[in-house]
Order: C-alpha cells, then structure tokens, then sequence
C-alpha cells in the first residue's frame, strides 16, 4: 500500500493547517442532512463527512459558508443561494460545527468552511449581469454595503475560530458577489472598487483582512477563484495569473483553490460527464509556476488514480474529489489496497444536483443510493443484514434489478438473476453507445463484478414466462423487466425513414438530413443528437417544451448544448409534429395550434421517451405471494430512480 501512489499520500502544509496526504473534499453536503437542524439531521451530516475522513481523506471544506445577505426589511430573495440569515449568524452554530470538527480530528482529518455570497441576489457591484440567462437586475452595492459585508465577513472568521474550524476559504468564483467584483465584465464600477485591477480586487483584499484579523495566524486562509471566466467580456487566463500573483502579495493568503466553470455554462462549475478527466488541470499548473502558494485543484478529479497524475504532473499540490466520494465512500481503501476494480465509479451524470434543484427531490447520487445513509453504520454490517434468509428471483438485468439483486446476496439472501439478452445493462447499455457515455459502461461492467463477488446466479438469454416463474418456486419475486421505447400517436410514424432512438444508437442506417422528435425531459434527445451531429449529419430537434431537457439543470445542460451548438444543430422550440411524410414533416405551434411543414428530412428519429413492459408482473400477480415491481417496469425514470428504489427494497426485504 505504502508504494501506490506516492505523489498523493505525502503530508503537505498550507499555513498553520496539516495534511497528513494531498486528498481534499470539496463542499456538496448541502442536501445531506441540515448541520443546523434537528439533531438527526445534524447526525446524517456528521456521519457523512466522518466517513470520508475515516477512508483516509485529509482535509473536508464540508461546513457549508452562506454569508448573511445584507437586504433591505420585506425585500424576498430568490434562485439558488439566495438566503438571508446565512450560516454563522445560526444561533447553534459554533456548537454543532465544534462537534463536527472534533469528530473530524478525532479521525485525522481538518476540516474548513467557505465564505460565500452569490453575486445578484440582489448585491452587485454595478447593474450588468454575469448571464444572459437572468434579467433580474440587482441592487448596486454602496461604499457603505461593501464594508458592512467586511465587517460580517470578519463575524465570520470569529465564529469559524470559535468553532475549532481550520481554515476559512474565500469564494471569488462560480458566481459568487467577490467575483463579480472582480470581473471587468461585472464589475463597472468608477469609484476605488472598480477600474483596475488593484480596485476591482480591493473588496476581496479587505474581506481577507478582516478576517485574517478575526482567526489570527491559527487558522488557514485561503482563496478559491476562477482560473478564467467562462463568458465574453470576462477575464482570460493571462488575467487569471495575475489575480493569483496580486492575492499573494497581500500576504494575507496561505492557499490558492484554482477552479475553472460558471453556474451556467461551457463548462459549469460542476463538470459533467462530457468533460475529460481533470481537463484543466495544466492551468492549474500555470497558477502554480506563477506563485509560490500551495495550489489546490478540483474539476473532474474522477478517481486515485486521476488525482495522483494531476499532483505528479506539478499541476497542483492538493486535489479536490467530490462526486467520485459520492459514489464511493470507501475510495482511498479501495484504491490504495489494489481493489481497484471494487470502486464504484462515478458517472458525472450530475443528477445529484438536478434531482434537487430542477425537481425538488431528495439528494442523492445516481450510483450510490447509501449517500446520506451513513448513520446507519455499512450495509451488510449490522445494517443490512437480512433477519431471515430467503431464496429471490429478479427478473430483469438492467440497473434497478442489478442493484437488487446485489444489495440482497450481500446482505445474506440467496439470489438468482435472469435477463432475457445476452448481456447485462438494459437501456442503460444502449445508451452507454452515446458519446461521452462511458463511464455508465464502466458503471454495468462494476455492477457485472459485484454481481459475481456476491455470489449471484446469473442466467443470461433467460427469458421469463409466469410458468417458468411460479414454477422455480422462489420465495420472493422481484420483477425489474424495464421499458419498451414509447411511439406517439402521429400520422406517419409507421414509414420505413422513421427509427427510434435505441435503433441509431446501435448503428441503424440513418440519412443525411435528420430531424429528432423529442419527447423526453432528459439527456436522450441530446444524446441521439449528439452521435448523430458527430457522424457529420444536419440535425433537427424538435421540442413541445420551452427548453431541452428541463430536468437537466444548468450544472449540466451548457456542456453538450454547446456541443450540439458549434455542430450546427438546429432547435425548434414550443412545436409537436403531428404528421410524417416521406420527405417532410408536419410541426403544429402548441399554443396557437397553427401548423408549418418541414421538408427535405432523410430520416425522423423518435427520442419519446418509454412505456413500461410491466407484463410478467401482472401475469404473475396472485401466482407467487411476495411479488414486486421496480424500475422501469412499474414507471420509466433515469437510474437515480432506479438504484433508490432497489434499495428501498432490499430494505423491506431485509428487515422482512
């Protein structure tokens, strides 16, 4: 162990703050238990970051850090980060964040907390905007604004050292009012905040000292600041370098956290799955050669061995992992022991953030649906142990019945699993042929592993009748057997040019001049575009809704729409086709309800969604006793949805 990766487990210094290796996690437990609220809540929090500090991790920038937002009496905040009262200024808050960073300590690991304030909401430095995506003009801040929000900051600072953090680290990036400051885009300013860059930086440089002045030389103080702005107008990364040059002359700072995104767009501050691994890693580098602070680095840092290339390169001294500690509480043993193979891999399918911020659900990762649950102690240790093992059929190999069947065989249940293809996946499989989609391959060829390293029976091109069922004599039946892609009701959907998405994505003939229905809320339209723009052909999509895939949220639309952008795809917005013939297509307004032709399309590409195969299960109702449905078979949803409800299950059945 003491020989994989050497670059990673060597003890490193920023200021007054220890690590004990180069591994760091940045902040995403915002919707894993309230820190702030009940002590249940508080204790799902906890639980979950001491997990990560236990697997070997050094440093947690867990705490969350809302700033109080200094607003007028009756005015209503709005969008993401909009809060008032903050973090800090919570009454319980010095006592839940010192038993928090004990608990941390105690573990061998530190543990910091950001500043933030998200620009527009309403504070800014003047009245232009950092999107086109949002017309809401803000408040301009007044020389009298800006040093209330220093003398919070400094507040700030006070209550972290009172609650035994180690560090305190800045926001002046992703949106955040200190990078509105510092942008010439959004900063207009004339007075001593605006202009060069010594003014524009001026608000971020007081805030640093009111707060060094609050935690003294105990606590490490650091900066986490965009690399380059992400839209016109904004800084480049010449300018980038310069800004890290001018926050260490201040001598104020131990650290630099070098990021690269925008909330909203190419790429976004939370990359998804069509980014390379570490991409901006090198610019990073450039940081580092230009200062000689300690650099931290994060952006798709996916696993070990990822992280130890990144801090072997010179390209930073830290690196941050966030979703790969998502989908593996167990990363660092895992990796460091060989098992490799045994990690389950993070998709960066982002629907950790979508689920709770586009539709309101529950956090929780896509791969992993123990997230949040670690209060509970570890599946197959006490929780998840079955009271009384039983023997269980899954019908079906795609996610929700492979997850199943595994948490069930590792919690003592004796399991056989039978898919009617010959490999496992279901549409996850097909859609795993998309491009930047490979992670979800690796994801079924992990869950293929597990399967085996449990102990489950699998039986492929086996497929299913209720005889065969009832007659196998299981004592639970679990009926997984997915969806069959959805073919709406429209005039001409039967002619041989018209295919539905699965049938291109496996290499059906499709012409030059393509036009995609879509219906569907995700990623598939994109997808299918996606492969098909690649290929070289003129694409069309066709949308009822305002937007694509609303449920996809803005951490990561803006990547594959500016893909499927610079490849010249064409959207048609708040249309239905109603009608395909031979070489053109009928599309009717969805409110005016007036219709236009379309013509000179090859092929017509059906991205409708699915329609539930739930058939076996209501064959077999009243046949076998303990009888359940899940995934797709009872409603089609994304694997989120899948994993959660598999678990859920293999919950009632241990306990059952």
């Amino acid at each position: 162990m003491s020989e994989r990766y050497p670059s990673l487990f060597t003890p490193i210094d920023l200021g007054p703050m220890r690590l004990r290796n180069r591994i760091m996690v940045p902040p995403h437990g915002s919707g894993i238990g309230n820190l702030w609220g009940t002590e249940g809540q508080a204790e799902t929090h906890m639980a979950y970051w001491e997990s990560r500090v236990q697997d070997g991790a050094a440093w947690i920038d867990g705490v969350r850090g809302r700033v109080r937002n200094n607003i007028i009496p009756g005015f209503e905040t709005g969008g993401y980060g909009a809060e008032t009262l903050g973090n800090y200024r919570q009454p319980n808050y010095v006592e839940r964040v010192s038993r928090l960073a004990g608990r941390l300590h105690d573990a061998g690991g530190v543990v910091t907390s950001q500043l933030t304030v998200i620009g527009g909401v309403p504070q800014a430095p003047s009245n232009k905007l950092s999107s086109p995506l949002s017309s809401a003009r803000p408040h301009v801040m007044t020389v009298e604004d800006i040093q209330w929000y220093v003398e919070e900051y400094r507040f700030c600072g006070e209550q972290a050292r009172r609650a035994g953090l180690d560090g305190i680290e800045l926001h002046l990036n992703h949106d955040d009012m200190l990078e509105w400051f510092l942008s010439p885009l959004t900063n207009q300013r004339d007075d001593r905040y605006g202009g060069s860059l010594e003014n524009r930086a001026r608000f971020a440089v007081e805030s640093l000292q009111a707060v060094r002045d609050a935690i003294g030389g105990d606590l490490a103080l650091g900066v986490r600041f965009n690399m380059r702005e992400e839209v016109p107008g904004g800084y480049d990364v010449e300018a980038g370098l310069e800004i890290a040059q001018h926050l260490e002359k201040t001598g104020l700072v131990d650290f630099l956290h070098a990021v690269i995104g925008s909330p909203w767009g190419d790429p976004s501050y939370i990359q998804p799955q069509f980014y390379e691994p570490a991409q901006w890693s090198d610019l990073a580098g450039q940081v580092r050669d230009a200062v000689s602070l300690p650099v931290v680095y994060a952006g798709r840092v996916t696993s070990l061995d990822v992280a130890e290339q990144v801090v072997a390169a010179g390209h930073a001294d830290v690196v941050g992992m966030a979703r790969a500690y998502l989908a593996e509480r167990d990363l660092i043993t895992k990796s460091r022991s060989g098992l490799t193979l045994e990690v389950r891999p993070c998709i960066g399918g982002n629907d950790c953030i979508s689920r709770q911020y586009n539709e309101g659900l529950p956090f929780g990762c896509a791969v992993n649906p123990h997230v949040a649950t670690e209060h509970k102690g570890r599946w197959g240790e006490g929780w998840g142990v079955a009271a009384s093992a039983k023997s269980l059929l899954v019908v079906g190999g795609g996610p929700a019945g492979m997850e199943l069947a595994a948490l069930a065989a590792e919690s003592g249940h004796r399991v056989e699993l039978w898919e009617a293809s010959e490999q496992l996946g279901g549409a996850l499989r097909t859609a795993a042929l998309s491009p930047s989609y490979e992670k979800y391959g690796e994801y079924l060829d992990w869950q293929a592993g597990r399967l085996e390293r449990a102990g489950v029976t699998v039986r492929l091109g086996r497929r299913a009748t209720a005889d065969d069922v009832a007659a196998h004599g299981a004592d639970v039946v679990a009926v997984a057997t997915g969806a069959t892609p959805h073919t709406p009701d429209i005039a001409g959907g039967d002619l041989p040019h018209v295919v539905q998405t699965a049938d291109v994505l496996k290499g059906a003939p499709v012409g030059h001049r393509v036009l995609v229905v879509a219906q569907d809320d995700h990623l598939p339209p994109l997808s299918v575009a996606d492969a098909l723009s690649e290929q070289g052909k003129e694409v069309t999509l066709v949308y009822g809704s305002g937007q694509p895939a609303q449920f996809l949220g803005r951490y990561i639309l803006g990547g594959v729409m500016a893909r499927l952008r610079r490849r010249g795809v064409t959207f048609r917005h708040l249309e239905e086709v109603v009608e395909i013939a031979t070489d053109a297509v009928t599309v009717r307004d969805v409110y005016s309800w007036e219709s236009s032709r379309l013509e000179g399309y090859d092929t017509v590409v059906l991205a409708c969604g699915a329609e539930s195969d739930s058939t076996l299960y209501d064959d077999l109702r009243g046949r076998v006793a303990d009888l359940h449905v899940l995934g797709d078979a009872y409603a089609p949803r994304r694997l989120s949805f899948a994993t959660r409800q598999a678990a859920a299950l293999a919950e009632v059945l241990v306990e059952a």
